[in-house]
């Protein structure tokens, strides 16, 4: 192989003793551990030009060293292939995941799953309402002033609003509603729903149109995204095992309490197909600087709908932690395109 080749080789051995053993790692174990081809004082050479590069750094003196941010992107960028899931990860996703009852269901199951298989934190984003279209509308009358207003879309979200109305209504003005609604937004993207219940009293008869009224504030509250539901996170306390990596864990908690900062790490996914990668300082937040952060998209045929990802140490298995994202992803893709 040639020097470039060579050193590449000498870099991803490094990165991968770091990740197994936390500790810096030294021209001597590299030379015992790995059969690169040649003395370790060529491996000296080559670390000190990775050095140079910026891709290792030497945490102090007399001491091996270490990746840097740069350096596991470079690792990351020529990884050719992820590990495997073993026939048993994969069966345990199945059977966990199909065992859901409803899309609340299947997202705490797919954060459990990736929480545990990964031994980081786990974060599962809801469909998003506007890429998501109306199923059925539902209309229950609980007593002659109130109702219940149901949204059912066909990602599986379901939407419940109670409606107070100034005057009773009886049950035909209560099916001709539901009727309307039904044909005025069934299939329709929620994208487009404000415009629609905008002109929904040119559409009624004069009877209806003061309960229609009553009902378009309400409507327009469900039919438009609220972010303050729409992740699941679990795993957290996987974080106590990485003390090592995260010397001041209180920023790395902050953010995620902060669900809008990482609502803007999984949107950047929603739309790919690929695992995206982001390490260290490629994580715009400062609290995530000192993770790195790995994340999918999933969908039904025709729709990107949300997002999965992990967040963990920067000296986390990349291979293994993008693989079991990918497949997660691909399970509740799957799932919500079955319901």
């Amino acid at each position: 192989m040639n020097v470039d080749e060579r050193k590449l080789e000498v870099l991803r051995a490094i990165v991968e003793d770091f990740i197994a053993t936390s500790e810096p790692v030294g021209s001597k174990a590299l030379a015992d551990r790995h059969h690169l081809g040649v003395s370790p004082a060529t491996i000296r050479n080559d670390m000190a030009a990775l050095e140079e590069e910026g891709l290792i750094a030497q945490p102090h003196t007399s001491a091996g060293r270490i990746p840097t941010d740069a350096g596991y992107r470079v690792f990351v960028d020529r990884l050719t292939s992820v590990k495997p899931l073993s026939t048993a990860e994969r069966r345990a996703i199945e059977v966990f995941l199909d065992n859901a009852v409803d899309l609340d269901d299947v997202l705490h199951r797919a954060v459990r799953t990736l929480a545990q298989l990964t031994r980081n934190v786990a974060v599962v984003q809801y469909p998003s309402l506007s890429r998501s279209r109306v199923r059925h509308l539902e209309l229950v009358a609980l007593n002659p002033a109130r109702l219940m207003l149901v949204l059912i879309t066909d990602t599986g979200r379901v939407e419940q609003r109670l409606v107070e109305l100034p005057a009773s209504v009886d049950e035909e003005a209560v099916a001709q509603l539901r009727t309307t609604l039904n044909t005025r937004l069934r299939d329709r993207l929620l994208a487009e729903a404000p415009q629609i219940v905008s002109d929904l009293p040119k559409s009624v008869t004069a009877e209806l149109r003061g309960l229609v009224a009553t009902l378009t504030s309400v409507l327009l509250e469900t039919l438009v995204e609220r972010h303050s539901d729409r992740i699941v996170l679990g795993g957290t306390a996987n974080l106590t095992q990485h003390a090592l990596d995260f010397p001041a864990i209180r920023p790395v908690l902050e953010a995620l309490e902060e669900q809008v900062v990482l609502l803007r790490l999984l949107d950047q996914s929603v739309n790919s197909t690929q695992v995206m990668v982001r390490i260290g300082n490629e994580n715009p937040h400062e609290g995530l600087q000192a993770t790195s952060v790995v994340t999918s998209g999933y969908g039904v045929p025709g729709a990107r709908l949300g997002a999965v990802g992990v967040l963990g140490p920067r000296r986390m298995d990349y291979a293994h932690t993008m693989a079991r994202v990918a497949a997660v992803a691909r399970y509740v893709g799957e799932l919500i395109a079955e319901s």
